[in-house]
Order: structure tokens, then sequence, then C-alpha cells
């Protein structure tokens, strides 16, 4: 079995609508995807709705958090994956809500510092780029890209224009870690920590905070990912074996947005068999005519 559970659709920042993108992981030879946009599961009844025979959908969300304090204040964000929750779990959903309702006024607020900084960058371009997805810097990336200004959307990531904390960064409402997972939980749902160690993205929680969610309830750790290196998987699977973690891998794709594919990288079918175990918020989907994984 081939299993990626990462992947967003234009639901949020990805390039495929939800019904593309699982026709997209049935072509690319996948047996189970995961689609788990940012704060999101607009797109869930879209991809259900499309999926292939032979093809197991996992709803999902990734969530938007912060520990520590702001991104001024030596607070270092990450993001949480949450698998298999019930989306209409109250408190949950209301969580979600408000990170949701404060992306285009953090969005209008990054522009604004961008048109500052002399970039001839525009409501209506970011406005045109994101369309009805969920608006988020990769749409300001993206529009930086258009313009010149750099080559990727990966280079806009950086101290000088988008990372946290950078020149044209703005704070948005951001969930503490350990209420996401209590909140997931509370929801049904199973939490895998999204590449832990991708340096290249800016500061990173140090293992101590790793710890300090895996007492809370963490259920994994997202291990195999374009952004980490050989001796730093190696380091996170030491250190998920220590913790008693799930070890996961997926290819976090984002449509022509991002430079991976499908699948680049996968789970292994004993840790997703423990995922759907523990999940009680909701169950995977199969694809008309497929099977249950």
């Amino acid at each position: 079995m081939r299993i990626d559970l990462h992947t967003h659709s234009t639901a949020s920042d990805g390039t495929d609508t939800p019904a593309e993108l699982v026709r997209n992981a049935a072509a690319a030879g996948l047996d189970v995807v995961a689609l788990t946009d940012h704060d999101s599961t607009r797109g869930h009844a879209e991809a259900r709705a499309a999926l292939p025979a032979g093809l197991t959908l996992v709803t999902g969300a990734e969530l938007s958090c912060r520990v520590g304090g702001t991104a001024e204040a030596d607070g270092v964000g990450l993001h949480m994956l949450a698998y298999l929750f019930d989306p209409d779990e109250p408190e949950f959903l209301r969580e979600r809500e408000l990170v949701r309702d404060d992306r285009v006024p953090r969005a209008r607020t990054m522009v604004h510092k961008l048109q500052e900084l002399g970039v001839p960058i525009t409501w209506e371009q970011v406005a045109r780029i994101a369309g009805d997805a969920s608006l988020g810097r990769p749409h300001i990336a993206t529009a930086l890209v258009e313009l010149g200004v750099v080559q990727t959307v990966s280079d806009a990531f950086t101290a000088e224009w988008l990372a946290d904390g950078g020149r044209a960064y703005a704070e948005k409402h951001e969930l503490d870690p350990f209420t996401a997972v209590r909140l997931v939980k509370q929801a049904g749902g199973v939490t895998v920590f999204a590449h832990p160690q991708a340096v290249k993205r800016g500061r990173v929680v140090p293992e101590s905070v790793i710890a300090e969610l895996a007492a809370c309830g963490l259920d994994g750790i997202e291990v195999d990912h374009m952004d980490h290196d050989e001796p730093t998987r190696a380091r996170l699977r030491g250190l998920a074996a220590d913790l008693g973690l799930l070890v996961t891998g997926s290819s976090d794709y984002h449509g022509s947005r991002k430079f991976v594919e499908l699948g680049a990288c996968t789970t292994h079918p004993e840790v997703y068999g423990e995922i759907t175990r523990r999940a009680t918020g909701a169950f995977p989907v199969p694809g008309a005519g497929g099977h249950s994984a």
C-alpha cells in the first residue's frame, strides 16, 4: 500500500481542486490519501464525491499553532496534522473559525507592509491568485514570484519577506499546540506534528517541547518529509522511539505551487492502521468499488 497523509487543495493553498487532487492521487498510484488543508475542512465533501475506486480518503486538516508567544517575542510557529476528527465538534469548530476569519485581515496587513517596502503588489493581485481558497502566505508568495521579486514560492519564506518575524510578516490567530492536541482528541481525532525540524522554514521547537506534547497525548511526528534531510530523519526516528510516537511520511503536496509529487514520501501501512484504530471521530472513506484500507 502507498499512503500519503499530507496534501493540500484549493480549499487552502494548493492548486488542485479537491476533486482533481483525489484523481491525481489515484493516477499517482496511491492507495490512501489524506486531505489536510490549512485550518479547513471545506474540501472534504468535494473530495468524497469525486473519490475514484480503489482510493481511500482520510479527512483531516493542518492546524496553525504557536508555542511560547508571538513571532516577534520568541514564539515558534508549528503545524499540527489532525486526522479523522468530528468536524462539527463545537469547541474545535469555533477555534478553526477564529483562525479562518483572521486570514484576510492578516493578508491585507502583509500586502500593505510589502507596499511600504517598495514592492508593487496589490490586494487585487493576491485575491485573484487565491480565488475561493482560504487565503494564506503562499498566495502572497506567488504574487511575489509573478512580480519577479523572488524566483520561487519558497524563496519568499525568508526573514527578508514572509517568514515568521520577517519584514512583511503579520501575526494571526493561532492555536496553542497543547490546546490543539486536546481539541483534536476531544473531537475523536489523531494528531501528528508536521515537519517538526523543517529548519529551512525558520525556527523550530526544541525536542523538549515534542516530549511535552507526547506526554499530553500527541500521537506521532511526520519524519519522512521533503524538508528533512537523512540525518534529521534518523534523529527524529530515534526521538519517536524514545517517546512512543508514531512515525509518518508524507509529500505535503500543493500541486504546482511546490515542486513535490504526490507520494514523494509515504507512511507505513502498520502506522496508518494504528491511526485509524485510534480515531473515533470519523472513518476513512473508500472510493466507489474500493476497499476500506
